[in-house]
């Protein structure tokens, strides 16, 4: 009996390479939009954290339209030899739909470990007020 081992050494491989095509999102290889974010809210703001690492902030520009915001920069990549490269270098752009007015005077951005935090205050117009109810 004869048993060919090179089917066996080639199995990792195969393994990796059908698990890759598993788990490869159903939408092709559209990459992840950069950089990542969060948007949230509370009752008085709305937030935009972006995770930029090795970002400072002279790289950024942040502009406050209509109903978007704009994060532009630009991650300036490391010398050296690269033997593999997953962060992404170079110009990036997001773009941000507001979903309500903004007070555009109390806007905030701080940059705090590779953590870019835009705060967006709610303008007065659409905070919740209460009514008072005359009883006659």
């Amino acid at each position: 009996m004869v048993l060919d081992f090179n089917t066996f050494y080639a199995f990792p491989d195969r393994f990796d390479r059908l698990v890759e095509e598993f788990l490869r999102p159903a939408y092709g290889d559209r990459r992840m939009a950069y950089p990542p974010l969060n948007f949230s809210e509370d009752e008085e703001n709305l937030y935009v954290r972006a995770e930029i690492p090795g970002a400072e902030m002279n790289d950024l520009e942040i502009t406050l339209a209509d109903k978007t915001l704009l994060i532009k920069g630009e991650r300036k990549p490391e010398q050296g030899k690269y033997f593999r490269q997953e962060r992404p270098a170079g110009a990036f752009q997001r773009v941000v739909r507001l979903n309500v007015p903004v007070d555009r005077d109390k806007v905030r951005a701080g940059l705090v470990n590779g953590i870019l935090t835009v705060t967006l205050p709610k303008s007065e117009d659409i905070k919740p007020r209460r009514v008072s109810i005359d009883v006659k």
